[in-house]
């Protein structure tokens, strides 16, 4: 399976000066509109003061520009090892807009604080946590954060206009951004594509302009070069029942941001090479613990928490080619700058709140579809099914006015009656109600290698038979086994036997089967969608991939730092 053809300059190659600087600047512009524009609706939504909101953003530019340069090299635990687009946590912003409502700027430091060290400990612990914290869970979280931040856009369009303003002037312009950012996504191709979120910003200020809703005196008032006075909220060291009752949204926030950075360092290592390579996990622990470094930092300085954009750095590479972590270091430094040039910051702050919400409704769209695609990218079975749609109609049946809040009170009203945490608290209830309520699961433990297909065979075959399956649906199980595991050997060229173990739960129609082995190189489900694109002669190392997808009902691959778990699915025939 090769990666993207495209790339001419992998990380550690030194790309010229003129194409870094030119890729560095499109790297910018993609990662500022998201960070400021962010931060626009969050300090408008918040009621922070002027001196606040502009020392918010300078915060959030400059913290984004440091975490950018930090991800590209490797100091220590922190660094990601590739040229990686950092910018303001967009997931944060519903649960922020709470904190500051219910408990004011200082709780909310706080919280940003806490969550950010729990960033550190979660990636070592997911692999525990597997069976909790499930892709239908992880994709419930990211589709209601969506729609927690698309509710505060909304909202943002429903505030008064000024005195002579068309009533209808800001859905207008808001419907304006839309829809050519949307067209041009849809109809553009090549790299115009990667750039219709922008060009449908300039279309609403455009419109904004048209009707008077472009103010410019904050640019003209603005100095060249300057550093505002610090505007730091603290730290709560004796944190109240309000800092408690907040907590846990922080929480589920952060568990969501973590499970997304660690895709995204894998898509970023995926793109960033010209062959096919394994996955370097200390690389991913790498970008996780810098992302949590610079939500540590975020917090204290008084801004919304940082976070790599993954899906656009993978653009980008794709676009352009280059994948030198000497841009993501003139990224970095572009940004530092910027945030010492108040001028630029005003002219991004001028941007009208329609164009904003606009931006962040594609912005949440866009994160619902990648919580929708986590879902049902799981095999959506009746089971499974049942607890989406229960947990979605508790977070989304929440994210209106706050009836339990009327019922108990502060602060624990606010816990209880916040979509985001009960929809996943349903989630996580239900998927654990699943996992203690089904069968007992089966375990066998033996060394990677070819004395393991007769110990697994008759270990499948005892299995199956012990639930009654017949004579087609027995030999269709143990095939899975033995294909499940010639793959694995196939992916390890080393000539360290690891230890595998296959955890088997029986049941009447479907047996799942994880196969539990140290780090491999390839992930089964990306050449299990390669084969399916290719239908030449296999090779020989393709035949058991093959197999396993013909026989069995799913393949899913997580790869962690350390162990691999792969979960196969297996129907009952007839």
């Amino acid at each position: 399976m090769n990666s993207t053809e495209g790339v001419t300059f992998e990380p550690d190659d030194r790309s010229p000066i003129g194409l870094t600087v030119g890729v560095a600047l499109q790297g910018v512009l993609l990662g500022l509109a998201p960070t400021v524009l962010t931060m626009s609706l969050f300090a408008g939504a918040s009621g922070m003061g002027e001196h606040q909101i502009v020392w918010s953003v300078l915060v959030a530019v400059l913290v984004s520009g440091t975490v950018t340069i930090l991800q590209a090299t490797r100091f220590g635990l922190l660094g990601g090892g590739h040229a990686m687009i950092t910018g303001t946590a967009t997931s944060y912003v519903a649960v922020a807009l709470i904190a500051v409502h219910e408990a004011g700027l200082e709780t909310l430091a706080t919280l940003i604080v806490v969550s950010a060290c729990f960033q550190f400990s979660l990636a070592r612990l997911l692999p525990r946590l597997r069976r909790i914290i499930t892709p239908v869970v992880s994709g419930v979280v990211l589709m209601l954060i969506a729609v927690g931040v698309m509710q505060v856009a909304v909202e943002r369009l429903e505030q008064p206009v000024a005195e002579g303003t068309l009533a209808a002037a800001e859905p207008i312009v808001a419907a304006v951004t839309l829809a050519v950012a949307a067209m041009l996504g849809l109809g553009a191709r090549g790299v115009l594509r990667l750039w219709s979120p922008m060009v449908g910003i300039l279309a609403g200020c455009a419109a904004a302009g048209l009707f008077g809703l472009y103010d410019t005196q904050r640019v003209e008032d603005a100095p060249w070069l300057a550093v505002p006075d610090p505007s730091i909220p603290g730290i709560d060291l004796t944190p109240g029942a309000q800092f408690w009752a907040l907590l846990p949204m922080f929480l589920i926030v952060s568990m969501a941001a973590t499970l997304k950075y660690i895709g995204d360092s894998v898509a970023v290592q995926r793109v960033s090479s010209q062959a096919t390579r394994a996955t370097d996990y200390r690389l991913v622990q790498g970008t996780v613990a810098t992302n949590g470094a610079g939500s540590l930092v975020a917090g204290i300085l008084g801004t919304l928490p940082v976070g790599a954009y993954g899906s656009t750095t993978v653009s980008l590479v794709n676009f352009t080619g280059v994948a030198s972590r000497m841009v993501g270091y003139t990224i970095g430094t572009m940004l530092v700058v910027l945030a010492l040039l108040p001028k630029a910051m005003a002219l991004l702050l001028t941007i009208p709140d329609p164009v904003t919400s606009a931006y962040m409704l594609i912005f949440m769209g866009m994160i619902f579809v990648e919580g929708a695609r986590s879902v049902f990218g799981d095999t959506l079975q009746p089971r499974k099914a049942l607890i989406v749609g229960t947990s979605l109609a508790v977070g989304v049946g929440l994210q209106g006015d706050n009836i339990v809040a009327d019922l108990v009170g502060a602060p624990w009203g606010t816990l209880l009656g916040n979509g985001l945490t009960m929809g996943t608290i349903t989630a996580i209830l239900l998927t654990a109600f699943v996992e203690v309520s089904s069968p007992r699961r089966r375990r066998l433990e033996c060394d990677l290698g070819i004395d393991a297909f007769p110990r697994i065979d008759e270990f499948l075959y005892e299995l199956a038979t012990s639930v009654g399956w017949n004579e087609v649906s027995v030999e269709r199980l143990r095939l899975v086994g033995e294909e499940a595991v010639a793959s694995l050997m196939d992916a390890n060229e080393d000539d360290a036997r690891p230890r595998l173990i296959v955890m088997a739960r029986p049941g009447a129609h479907v047996v799942e089967l994880e196969f539990l082995v140290v780090l491999e190189e390839g992930n089964l489900e990306d050449q299990l969608a390669y084969l399916g694109e290719h239908t030449d002669t296999p090779e020989q190392s393709e035949v058991s991939l093959r197999l396993l997808r013909h026989f069995a009902s799913s393949v899913r691959h997580r790869k962690y730092s350390g162990i691999d778990v792969v979960v196969v699915e297996v129907e009952r025939s007839g």
